[in-house]
């Protein structure tokens, strides 16, 4: 006991220095015993030989053995933050979804009628952009601190009713300032004023804070209801830092404001119908972006609105088309509004091991304002774990204009719209692990196709790297 004691006072003070919600979090805790009736799980691959009959660890089942087309779910487990009827590893962000195979990386404990879950992730890095041409367009190195942190609460109301309480918070504004970090053609939103461009910015406080209500009428059929304030309209596919497929990858997408920009929304209201493998939802939101304070909340105005159509086919697979009409959402560009088309694929596959797995995806999106400004951008992004080791990369196209690269005005440009190809190849190395909690070290290179007339801006074929910690929790398994 004394051991065991002095671990838990270690793991507290290592986690405090990042956030202090994990030094509150108790990992460890007696099994329960099950007051209703036993999920109907598929238990291949599980220790039947030491397992009571009413007793379930639930922080030791490996979820990418069990099968999630038959999965069953009854009072005293986790599932689907929107459905009592699918599995917890569908939750993307939002009220989006991902494929059921997705491995989840996260801390849970059950309560008596609540459920609680906690993930996130701290990188401690060093970015270098633009490396090879010092002193031109975009060459800047920093140590950064891409951050964020979510935590989930949920309780069945009655037989088929699902309440669900998301926080998320983010502490790049205290820790990279207000103007984030560097990364080479990123564009969107601003920073004293002016337009943020070469750089990410970071992201609001609060990021998300919302509330959802989902009425089971039978297991093919659900009605949800959600509100955030803020948080994340249907519109788009599960934002990037949610997405396995960006796991191990520290910054941004450069089509974030093509594709998944919306998901931290002042003001969202969203209706959703699950229909078998389908569902459709609507939400009305705020179209603004959020505002350069990254600790208030933002005004709502609910002046915007989207559609999404969500079908997985299978456990391994995940898709999405959605439309949004959004009105002003960059203030520096004289009130003009934006409609946003995405479509996306996300795929999840265990490799046969405990933390052995791969996900991808592929995304588009396409922003129309007018004739003059009619943008696309694609992303295929994906990562491979086996075990301590992992290899990701990500390949991005997508169309710049003149304003979103802010070109001096003394700079003659004969072009309105730029392509940009990025492609990145990273690789990632456990260290060490603690209480079901991981440190890991990676670094990855990128390089750039940029068009010949950007070359005497920002040089030939520029070229970014980085070197990173990270903190994160362990692999979920019951």
């Amino acid at each position: 006991m004394k051991n065991n004691r002095l671990k838990m006072l270690a793991l507290a003070s290592i986690m405090t220095a990042y956030f202090p919600v994990l030094a509150q979090h108790e990992h460890h805790q007696e099994p329960k015993k099950a007051t209703a009736k036993p999920a109907e799980h598929d238990m291949k691959g599980m220790d039947h030989k030491n397992m009571k009959a009413d007793t379930v660890d639930h922080s030791k089942m490996d979820h990418s053995k069990m099968d999630h087309e038959n999965m069953k779910h009854d009072t005293g487990h986790m599932t689907h933050s929107f459905s009592l009827s699918l599995p917890m590893t569908r939750n993307g962000s939002g009220t989006g979804w991902q494929p059921d195979a997705t491995p989840m990386y996260a801390y849970m404990k059950h309560a008596s009628k609540w459920n609680y879950m906690l993930h996130g992730s701290v990188f401690l890095r060093y970015t270098a952009q633009n490396f090879n041409n010092d002193g031109l367009k975009g060459s800047k190195s920093k140590v950064s601190v891409p951050n964020w942190f979510m935590g989930m609460a949920q309780r069945q109301i009655g037989k088929n009713g699902l309440l669900n309480v998301r926080a998320m918070v983010s502490l790049d504004r205290l820790l990279d300032g207000g103007a984030g970090y560097p990364l080479l053609f990123q564009s969107g939103e601003t920073w004293k004023g002016e337009p943020l461009i070469d750089k990410q910015h970071p992201h609001d406080l609060i990021s998300e804070l919302s509330v959802a209500y989902t009425q089971r009428l039978n297991e093919n059929i659900d009605l949800t209801l959600y509100a955030g304030y803020p948080g994340e309209p249907a519109l788009g596919p599960t934002a990037f830092m949610h997405r396995m497929s960006a796991f191990n990858n520290p910054d941004a997408v450069l089509g974030h404001h093509w594709q998944d920009a919306a998901h931290i929304t002042f003001g969202v209201v969203t209706a959703g119908i699950r229909l078998w493998k389908f569902k459709l939802e609507g939400s009305s939101f705020t179209g603004r972006e959020p505002n350069e304070n990254r600790f208030d909340f933002d005004k709502p105005r609910f002046d915007s609105y989207s559609y999404r159509l969500l079908f997985n086919p299978s456990t391994n697979w995940a898709l999405q088309v959605s439309r949004g009409f959004i009105k002003n959402p960059e203030p520096l560009h004289g009130g003009e509004n934006v409609d946003r088309t995405t479509a996306s694929v996300q795929h999840s596959a265990n490799l046969n091991g405990k933390n052995r797995w791969i996900s991808t995806s592929a995304v588009w999106g396409l922003n129309e304002a007018g004739g003059h400004h009619r943008e696309h951008s694609a992303l295929l992004e994906s990562n491979v774990q086996l075990d301590k080791w992992a290899v990701y990369g990500r390949y991005e196209w997508v169309q710049k204009s003149v304003d979103e690269l802010g070109f001096p005005g003394n700079i003659r440009i004969s072009k309105d719209q730029f392509p940009i190809s990025m492609f990145s190849i990273g690789l990632n190395r456990q260290i060490a692990s603690f209480q079901n909690t991981l440190l890991q070290a990676g670094g990855q290179i990128g390089i750039y196709s940029i068009d010949k007339s950007l070359r005497p801006i920002y040089g030939e074929t520029p070229l970014s790297g980085q070197v990173y910690l990270r903190i994160t929790p362990g692999l979920m398994r019951m």
